[in-house]
């Protein structure tokens, strides 16, 4: 009796993902297949584009002449977007799946695994608040001239004035890019497609980087480099960028989980 209920308690603990290897070359497949979603279901697509451009608008317009809450705000906005990017998952799972492409289910898609996903939330809310915090200390210690608005940090930039502020609010802010880079590739999608509880998500996702260090660093690299396409179109280029690349997150998933299937069976209890 008693080697039955082990039986059945092994076979109830939650299986580690199997992270498979990918070539560098596949960020650039899921962005393609990012792409195709995106005109597969472009309406509730459009809803999350403009959702995420609103509220950069929306940050911009706000803290105008307070640039130092403007940068920590919007950097913020990447730090959360893995989160935000939940209804995009959902339309992409629902075309793999050959269903229509309905935009209603995608706001309550967290309930299937909500108390992961609430976890996951705060530990993203949590390293959001403390760059935040970061990036205001960084402002004060070392930016030496007034603060400008908006138009007047972009030129500084552009001419390099102000170096050493630069060189440290953009090492700072990378190094916090980075811890949540590495925690949310898959976690996201792996605790809504399998139920996955919020450590284990984040351990496959540090793994998943770990294994792919090259594919990783080439969608990093993607995701930047379209992160500012939409922000320096004035946040408008976010309506179609932030949905393909978050349909494409989806199929990066997709790529590195084996199905469960393939998982390999939990280590017998003893």
């Amino acid at each position: 009796m008693s080697q039955q209920i082990d039986t059945g308690t092994a076979a109830e603990d939650p299986v580690f993902p199997t992270i498979r290897e990918v070539d560098a070359g596949a960020p650039v497949r899921w962005i393609g297949r990012g792409i195709r979603d995106f005109r597969a279901c472009p309406v509730p697509s459009l809803f999350y584009g403009f959702c995420f451009a609103a509220m950069g608008l929306i940050v911009t317009m706000v803290f105008e002449h307070a640039y130092a809450y403007t940068a920590a705000m919007t950097s913020g906005f990447l730090l959360l977007g893995p989160f935000l990017a939940m209804g995009l998952y959902e339309i992409s799972r629902q075309h793999e799946q050959g269903q229509a492409c309905a935009l209603l289910p995608t706001f309550t898609v967290w309930r299937r695994n909500a108390g992961n996903i609430g976890i996951f939330a705060v530990v993203l809310g949590v390293i959001f608040l403390v760059w935040a915090r970061a990036s205001l200390v960084i402002f004060a210690l070392f930016y030496t001239n007034e603060l400008p608005n908006l138009s007047g940090l972009l030129s500084q930039l552009v001419t390099l004035e102000n170096l050493e502020f630069l060189l440290v609010y953009f090492s700072v802010g990378l190094m916090f890019a980075c811890i949540v880079f590495a925690a949310s590739v898959i976690s996201v999608p792996l605790m809504l497609d399998r139920d996955q509880d919020a450590i284990t998500s984040m351990l496959a996702s540090i793994a998943a980087l770990a294994r792919n260090p090259g594919a990783m660093l080439v969608w990093a690299s993607i995701i930047v480099v379209l992160t500012l396409i939409g922000f320096l179109s004035f946040h408008l280029g976010l309506v179609v960028v932030m949905p393909v690349v978050g349909h494409a997150s989806w199929h990066a998933y997709r790529d590195l989980v084996a199905p469960a299937a393939d998982a390999s069976p939990p280590a017998p209890t003893r």
